[in-house]
């Protein structure tokens, strides 16, 4: 285990750190200590190293994650894991707005609360949220998988393409072109390996099914101005 004090070290010189491990084979775990709210730790990793972040962070914290595996002991701010390549991000409290945002692949896991815009532009990345996630969420949502264990916020999926979202609790209303859709065998068991990797206790028969109609894919002279 390396510890890295942010009290002592300086922004730059912990990302510069924990990016040089592309290729190394020393530093497999990380302890970062008091990030005190800080913006943009531990970006553009790309590596198969573990960091574990002891306390809350600002925006951005794990943007295009690589392999990495991040944990954040606290709560972050806005952007966490944006565009999102691969491996494990977890956050052991809640998330400000546009979690998950552009993520093309890997795990996001918010143990707490996600704000507004929650997965939005998802493109392949799988996002597993505990609690309630706020309006707009998966708006323009392409790839990928949402899982709600709580409540869902106004205008969920709206503008969706192709990814599928997953609600335990009540959706306040649905954006454009999202409907709820049938949860065949195959959504079920799909769900329940998301359950796991996201630490979830509860039953994916729980749960209810929403993607897009399909209506928005052709142009309509109905909807022009």
């Amino acid at each position: 285990m390396q510890i890295i004090d942010m009290a002592v070290t300086p922004l730059r010189d912990l990302n510069a750190t924990l990016q040089a491990q592309a290729g190394a084979t020393n530093g497999t775990a990380w302890d970062i200590e008091n990030p005190r709210g800080s913006h943009a730790i531990a970006v553009g990793l790309d590596a198969p190293i573990e960091v574990t972040v002891k306390g809350s962070t600002g925006y951005y914290c794990a943007g295009m994650n690589k392999q990495a595996t991040v944990n954040v002991r606290g709560s972050v701010g806005p952007g966490v894991a944006e565009n999102m390549m691969s491996g494990t991000v977890v956050i052991d409290g809640d998330a400000s707005q546009y979690a998950g945002a552009t993520g093309h692949g890997g795990t996001l896991v918010i143990k707490g609360n996600a704000s507004s815009r929650c997965g939005i532009s998802m493109k392949g990345i799988d996002i597993i949220v505990h609690g309630n996630v706020g309006h707009m969420s998966a708006f323009m949502a392409q790839s990928g998988n949402l899982v709600v264990c709580g409540d869902a916020g106004d205008a969920l999926g709206d503008s969706i393409y192709e990814a599928r979202l997953f609600v335990r609790g009540s959706v306040k209303s649905l954006g454009a072109d999202c409907i709820e859709k049938e949860m065949r065998p195959e959504h079920v068991a799909l769900l329940a390996d998301l359950l796991e990797r996201g630490g979830c206790d509860a039953r994916p028969e729980e749960f209810r099914r929403y993607g897009s109609a399909r209506q928005l894919y052709n142009f309509n002279i109905d909807n022009a101005y």
